[in-house]
């Protein structure tokens, strides 16, 4: 007999707890490689192409540009407004992941991931509120407005992301990473607050369309899906392009680094 069962049961949780250690790391391994194989796939180049090129002949070949009661070919902006818009919540959302996971692990393709999609991210919310404003013009008669709940958290969420990339190139390379990282982490909040926005509080001009069935926007739902795959495309197309640039210039930090010694 066993003269010591706690010591035995001590051991069996830590073999178990090694075991489920290496179950995730393999998962954690799966996961990364395949990130890898998408955004370095031509598939998603073509698909970035295909899906955008059939997105704009739908929208200026078969969508209606009469929006609201009003007729006004800037109605059609509404198709990239809206898809630009869940592509940098998608991009925000893996500047998040990224930056969690790099907390956990360190992994430097976590960092890469967080900050690559934190850029895109940043782009496609600046392109939403020009495009926004742009058709905001013409159904709202107005540029901008300041008593839109939707529009005001949206702007914050685009200055709290400007501030991620200020803290992510203002930092050296040794504690950046992980500045950034809880900077992404914590700023993430804004963004499905933004989402929500128009449920928490009465917007002002925004309609809730998800689960409205008096929406009254006239968006062609074909056109709208065909130009949010398009999107999500052009996001990984462009988030490997953004990946492989920071493993570059890693490269030349290495080799700079390695001639000075």
């Amino acid at each position: 007999m066993n003269g010591n069962p706690s010591t035995d049961d001590g051991d069996s949780r830590a073999r178990g707890n090694s075991g489920s250690n290496v179950r995730f790391a393999r998962i954690l391994g799966a996961v990364t490689a395949f990130l890898h194989r998408v955004t370095r796939s031509r598939f998603v180049a073509w698909g970035a192409f295909g899906f955008g090129l059939l997105s704009f002949v739908l929208i200026f070949g078969a969508a209606s540009d009469t929006m609201y009661g009003i007729e006004h070919g800037a109605n059609l902006l509404a198709y990239w407004h809206i898809s630009l818009a869940w592509v940098a919540a998608a991009a925000l959302g893996s500047t998040f992941v990224g930056s969690a996971l790099y907390l956990r692990y360190r992994g430097p393709f976590w960092s890469r991931l967080a900050h690559s999609s934190g850029e895109l991210g940043f782009l496609f919310a600046t392109l939403t509120l020009l495009l926004g404003s742009a058709w905001g013009r013409v159904i709202w008669n107005s540029w901008w407005e300041w008593t839109d709940v939707r529009l005001v958290t949206f702007l914050i969420v685009w200055f709290i992301y400007a501030g991620y990339l200020v803290v992510y190139s203002a930092t050296d390379a040794q504690s950046g990473d992980r500045y950034a990282a809880v900077y992404g982490v914590v700023g993430f909040v804004t963004v499905p607050l933004s989402y929500a926005s128009t449920r928490l509080w009465t917007p002002t001009f925004h309609e809730t369309t998800i689960g409205n069935s008096g929406v009254s926007a006239n968006i062609d739902p074909l056109t709208l899906v065909v130009t949010l795959v398009a999107a999500t495309f052009l996001y990984l197309y462009l988030l490997g392009i953004r990946i492989r640039i920071d493993e570059l210039e890693q490269d030349v930090r290495t080799a700079r680094l390695s001639q000075r010694r």
